[in-house]
């Protein structure tokens, strides 16, 4: 059976938040900085900006103080203190985002997995985006975040739903590995390197996907 015959099965379409729903780079770029900057360090590097793109907060703290415990134990502290919405106005939402959603809540159940922790909801929040998903699921709701399947299989088991009942849209290697693990259908976006059932450029190519 091809992609888009088993696409009539799908009854839940998940979103990873940075990189998909929004373009946070700015956002994700300044709110580290500035922590950095708090301890007198440097600003962060390409290669630390990749990794905090993905990975959940504590994680991304563990890297870019290079795992001095002192560190990390006062930069985590002090994270912990900071208001994200201060940085909310940096996250570009992505083009057709909302014109999407709109389409897909008359058919599908809606949900986030995402490696943020606690600022998901505010993030939806500021946004006028919480109305549209049914579940968000953070790292902090899971035993092991992304590339660990917890997540997805949260979804699934929370909508009492089968693996093949699933799609997941996300543009990173954890992204890619979690769906793999869960069994869910996986679509890659703006990431040509990604495994995936589909690669897409723009959301609003999960109209075609979908058949709406």
């Amino acid at each position: 059976m091809d992609n888009k015959k088993q696409m009539k099965n799908i009854k839940i379409v998940g979103f990873d938040c940075d990189g998909v729903m929004f373009d946070t780079a700015m956002a994700n770029q300044a709110y580290y900085n500035q922590i950095l900057e708090n301890f007198d360090r440097p600003q962060m590097s390409e290669e630390q900006f990749v990794y905090t793109h993905m990975h959940t907060a504590e994680d991304s703290i563990k890297y870019i103080f290079d795992n001095n415990a002192d560190l990390i134990q006062r930069a985590d502290q002090f994270r912990k203190k900071m208001n994200y919405f201060a940085f909310i106005p940096y996250m570009e939402i992505e083009p057709y985002l909302k014109p999407l959603l709109l389409k897909l809540r008359t058919k599908y159940k809606l949900a986030v997995a995402t490696n943020r922790t606690d600022t998901m909801n505010n993030v939806l929040k500021e946004h006028k985006l919480s109305v549209f998903f049914d579940l968000v699921v953070s790292a902090s709701d899971v035993a092991h975040a992304k590339p660990a399947p917890d997540q997805l299989l949260k979804i699934l088991n929370n909508f009492n739903a089968k693996a093949y009942e699933m799609i997941y849209i996300g543009d990173s290697e954890l992204d890619e590995k979690a769906a793999l693990k869960a069994n869910v259908k996986f679509v890659a976006y703006n990431n040509k390197n990604l495994s995936a059932d589909f690669h897409i450029n723009s959301l609003k190519e999960m109209e075609s996907i979908l058949d709406l």
